[in-house]
């Protein structure tokens, strides 16, 4: 029998009556050294549970070798709000949302033939299931009938805005019996009859997860399930923020407002998300709208309780004031603001041309026709095609069809245009070949980021259709895969080889690929700490004359920037990524450095989001 059981009015913990106050924080978003401030945070602002998602494509980025070590490990994560008393809702999936990259499921799922995502397909189920069996190695110990505190776990997620194949749901209900997972189960979605009849499982407490109108959205709640308490499974206090869009805010006022409101109304609350952190990595998700490719910038900040940093926002201490007025006076405030650090401009001192340097980064593969990343075991980051055009030919237009996402298009090393699926920008572009001439054609096309929700999740990148001037598609390619997380520390990627140590570095930087005469270009600059680990802080890297990239920093990929698109304008760095000494930073420029002097990045203790 669960420990955490319910009526119609109420959730009860051995029997006592129990409000789930919660907020979400996803450990694979934060570096571990901070788990343990921004859970005391959730603690002292009078929260009794904390809520997470798994990522099922950092914990198994290649098929069967899992990875629970460092910040994917969610054991420690779990035992460390333990030991502040804090209860643990855990989410699972295998798909999660979440504005992670493809929803949480991995990029590999892809690559097999047939593949149908999220539905009672053999293969699907067969990947899901060794999956949540390995994982659940790792929760079932810490399930609160073993002792542990995961008081109750949810199955898949939001599923009814995505389907309704119940013998489905039944299959990973089987995987979560079979791997000893007792204890209450949940399931949630959106405040209609559609989605909470395609989203749940008989027998099992069904939530709503909403922003706002509690009293309307809460009624529909308990008439598709009157015998039950009310449960909002996220709260959505504030919002993520897309490229090319505008960065959301949410007062704090009107978020304590709907807070109470709920509570009076006697229901139970998860703040999705209570600390969003960050995309740490290329794991940024998508989403798809009016037939456009909508990618989620690196930073998730979500304009929640506490910022991306962590620190403490007006709408931190609204909420806290709504859990004193309704629960009574809470402890001092022992937490408090990390400090920051401002280090001033780094200048870039080396580079390297990436198509100089294919040879010592990729493997190429040869085909008569373009192929998807997924089509060659590509997971993320950059995929080039080359092809030679030797005929004299008319000057006609290209096109790529099936085009995932961003193509920046090349006639021996000069920059003819970008095209992307955003809608935000379709460079015409026409290539014509005299007589004896050869033309060498590279499209190095980029992957923003897999849709995470909706019905364009089978999301595939590269280029999926082929490639044609006017009507003659063109064959004989030689594609050059670069995986950016393939050299980085960030977790997940195993073994990664030192990007650094690849490369074949020039002296020099200034105005290195500022007319993009040299493609992409990798900088290379030394940031110089002194003192103790303990005397500097976090800081923020902007990248300013930069136009759309990637940042390492002491071999952690940070993620991508892209100050041509916006909103965010600054990449947030945590302090313990760096050490006393010399630190490296790295970055690659995709569209050419436009800034003045000596191309270089700033330090800063102020975020730009």
């Amino acid at each position: 029998m669960s420990a955490l059981t319910y009526d119609r009015e109420h959730f009860y913990l051995d029997g006592k009556e129990f409000c789930i106050l919660s907020g979400s924080i996803h450990y694979f978003r934060i570096v571990p050294e901070y788990w343990e401030d921004r859970l005391r945070k959730l603690k002292e602002c009078g929260m009794n549970t904390v809520t997470t998602y798994t990522c099922w494509n950092l914990h198994e980025r290649k098929r069967g070798c899992f990875d629970f070590s460092g910040m994917l490990d969610i054991g420690a994560f779990i035992d460390k709000a333990k030991d502040l008393g804090l209860m643990v809702i855990l989410r699972p999936g295998p798909y999660i949302c979440g504005e992670w990259e493809m929803g949480g499921l991995p990029s590999w799922l892809l690559g097999i033939p047939g593949i149908r995502l999220r539905c009672c397909q053999e293969d699907y189920l067969t990947a899901a299931g060794d999956y949540l069996k390995e994982l659940f190695v790792h929760i079932r110990p810490r399930l609160y009938e073993n002792g542990g505190n995961v008081i109750a776990v949810q199955l898949e997620n939001e599923y009814g805005s995505y389907g309704n194949d119940s013998e489905y749901l039944e299959r990973l209900a089987e995987i979560y019996r079979e791997s000893g997972m007792t204890g209450m189960w949940f399931t949630s979605d959106g405040p209609g009859y559609f989605m909470l009849n395609g989203g749940g499982y008989p027998g099992t407490l069904a939530a709503a997860n909403f922003g706002s109108n509690p009293k309307d959205n809460f009624a529909l709640l308990k008439s598709a399930r009157p015998d039950q308490p009310l449960f909002c499974a996220e709260y959505w206090n504030g919002w993520f923020d897309h490229w090319y869009g505008e960065h959301h805010s949410r007062g704090a006022s009107d978020t304590a407002k709907v807070y109470e409101e709920m509570l009076r109304m006697g229901a139970n609350v998860n703040f999705y998300m209570f600390h969003g952190g960050t995309n740490f990595g290329l794991m940024n998700g998508a989403n798809f709208e009016n037939g456009n490719l909508c990618p989620t910038v690196t930073s998730y900040d979500y304009n929640a309780p506490l910022t991306e940093s962590g620190d403490l926002t007006e709408k931190y201490y609204a909420v806290r004031a709504v859990n004193e007025k309704l629960f009574g006076p809470l402890e001092p405030l022992t937490v408090r603001n990390l400090p920051r650090s401002s280090y001033g401009k780094v200048e870039f001192t080396q580079t390297a041309a990436l198509f100089e340097q294919l040879s010592a980064l990729t493997v190429p593969v040869v085909s008569p026709y373009p192929q998807t990343m997924e089509e060659i075991g590509q997971n993320y980051g950059l995929l080039l095609y080359r092809t030679v055009l030797g005929k004299r030919m008319e000057e006609l237009e290209l096109t790529i069809d099936g085009l995932g996402d961003r193509a920046s298009i090349y006639r021996n090393r000069k920059l003819l245009g970008i095209m992307e699926n955003t809608g935000k920008r379709m460079d015409p572009v026409r290539l014509g070949n005299g007589e004896g001439e050869e033309t060498v054609l590279d499209i190095l096309v980029e992957n923003l980021g897999r849709v995470n929700y909706g019905g364009h999740i089978l999301d595939r990148k590269g280029i999926e259709r082929g490639v044609r001037l006017a009507n003659q598609y063109l064959f004989g390619w030689t594609m050059y895969p670069f995986d950016p997380m393939e050299y980085s520390a960030y977790p997940g990627t195993g073994n990664a080889r030192n990007l650094a140590e690849c490369l074949t570095w020039s002296e020099g930087a200034e105005h290195a690929g500022a007319e993009n005469e040299k493609g992409p270009v990798f900088y290379k600059g030394e940031l110089r700490i002194d003192g103790t680990r303990d005397s500097y802080g976090d800081t923020f890297l902007k990248t300013e004359g930069f136009g759309k990239g990637y940042v390492w920093v002491n071999g952690f990929l940070l993620g991508r920037y892209w100050n041509t698109a916006g909103p965010q304008r600054t990449l947030y760095l945590p302090g313990p990524l760096l050490h006393p000494g010399e630190n490296e930073l790295i970055l690659l420029e995709l569209d050419g450095f436009t800034g003045e002097g000596t191309p270089g990045v700033t330090l800063t203790d102020q975020e730009e989001l």
